[in-house]
């Protein structure tokens, strides 16, 4: 018997592939958002005026509360964005957030509203993702998504590798303060135009009102989810763990000057640029059920790695070593939407991924603040101790990767009901 497919063009139009560099650039926006306190923590003003000098633990709760802020949004507030919203409002909603909590956290009077300001930067860019793995999947056929999903998740390491760099800079020309301003004005200025112009809704599918709540249920029955959601928290927990605290272990337990750790700091994510097309491009030349040997891959590498950052003497190839490791961590990058996009419910992809995302922001954010306690009580080997734990992430990422390949592929799924917002974009 034939199962019948959505009808889908066999190429995408210009267009689609705008909005997907569009994308590129909103991820990489959030990510310097993200980052920044990452050199913040660096700068005795900083960590004076708020009142957490020599508190790892409190530095990296900078990161954690972020990270909870994010998880909880994607996990609860994706399917009533999928559902009222659509892609591009929802967009353009988030953006607008982004700017106002980022504008007002250099006026923070203490460490507490600072967090707090933190949980709701965090909360508001937490359905970017599901957005944007919904927009590949409504305007690319089946079979063609590894390539978009590579080269939008691409803002991930561009937005890291341009973040301490640019962070860096802001900080020593206009302080700390200046810094908050500087991204505030970002995503006015870049993200916000971006979206209006480039994003568009797919016009080639059927509109299927579905409320938030059945959309979410439909999350929850994706199968292999949660060895799909193991991989995503392995992932983040690697990416939020050596992004808050690379500035600082290149500054002060490799003792590379401030302009070494800018450039250093930003060439694992250049390369995992690369990395991470050539993670699309594989996935898209190999049948689905298939998906996971780019995982295999990147984790045994990324492991590798990051093991040997903690064994070597030599400053620069534990640098050298950072660097191979994002390229093995980015090599995975697209495989996580691509499985979601293949796996979840027709109708619940967005949210699907906001289930995943969600979930795995809030246990991965743990990482940051375990591996500041680790940093503290490890003494001379205390920075061994924390990328041991950064190690130890890409092993869970090999399990999943191992049951997904040895189970069923992906199944196909139901044409009658679309992924689309309950009402199209154009009619509004």
């Amino acid at each position: 018997m034939t199962v019948l497919r959505e009808d889908r063009r066999p190429g995408a139009p210009l267009s689609a592939w705008l909005g997907v560099l569009a994308l590129l650039v909103v991820v990489a926006v959030s990510y310097i958002d993200r980052v920044n306190v990452s050199v913040l923590i660096t700068d005795p003003a900083f960590t004076q005026h708020f009142g957490i000098a020599g508190n790892r633990a409190a530095q990296g709760a900078l990161m954690t509360l972020f990270l909870a802020g994010y998880g909880i949004a994607a996990m609860l507030i994706t399917p009533w964005y999928e559902a009222v919203f659509g892609v591009r409002r929802g967009l353009l909603v988030s953006l607008a957030c982004w700017a106002l909590f980022t504008l007002a956290s250099p006026y923070a009077g203490g460490a507490v509203v600072l967090l707090t300001l933190r949980f709701l930067l965090g909360a508001s860019e937490g359905p970017l993702f599901s957005l944007k793995t919904m927009y590949v999947k409504d305007n690319f056929a089946e079979g063609t998504w590894g390539k978009p999903n590579a080269v939008s998740s691409m803002g991930v390491s561009l937005g890291t590798a341009l973040g301490i760099p640019v962070i860096t800079f802001a900080l020593v020309h206009f302080g700390w303060h200046g810094s908050f301003l500087l991204l505030a004005a970002l995503n006015l200025v870049v993200g916000l135009p971006l979206v209006a112009v480039f994003v568009r809704a797919s016009r080639h599918r059927t509109a299927a009102r579905q409320p938030a709540l059945r959309r979410f249920a439909g999350a929850l029955r994706t199968p292999k989810l949660g060895w799909i959601l193991l991989i995503e928290v392995a992932t983040l927990g690697y990416l939020w763990g050596s992004t808050s605290w690379l500035p600082s272990y290149l500054l002060q337990a490799r003792h590379f000057s401030l302009a070494q750790m800018s450039a250093l700091s930003a060439l694992p994510f250049v390369v995992s640029l690369g990395s991470g097309f050539l993670g699309g491009y594989l996935i898209d030349r190999m049948p689905a059920r298939r998906a996971p040997l780019v995982l295999v891959i990147g984790s045994v590498g990324t492991a590798l790695c990051a093991t040997t950052v903690t064994l070597a003497d030599s400053r620069w190839l534990a640098a050298a070593t950072l660097i191979l490791a994002n390229a093995f961590w980015g090599l995975q990058g697209p495989a996580i939407p691509t499985l979601v996009q293949q796996y979840a419910p027709a109708g619940a992809v967005g949210s699907a991924y906001g289930l995943i995302n969600g979930v795995g922001n809030l246990v991965s954010a743990l990482l940051p603040t375990l591996m500041g306690v680790a940093i503290a009580a490890g003494g001379d080997h205390g920075f061994a101790a924390g990328y041991a734990l950064l190690a130890a992430t890409q092993l869970l990422t090999l399990l999943g990767a191992v049951v997904l390949l040895r189970g069923r592929g992906p199944a196909g799924k139901d044409p009658a009901v679309a992924d689309v917002p309950a009402v199209p974009e154009e009619s509004r």
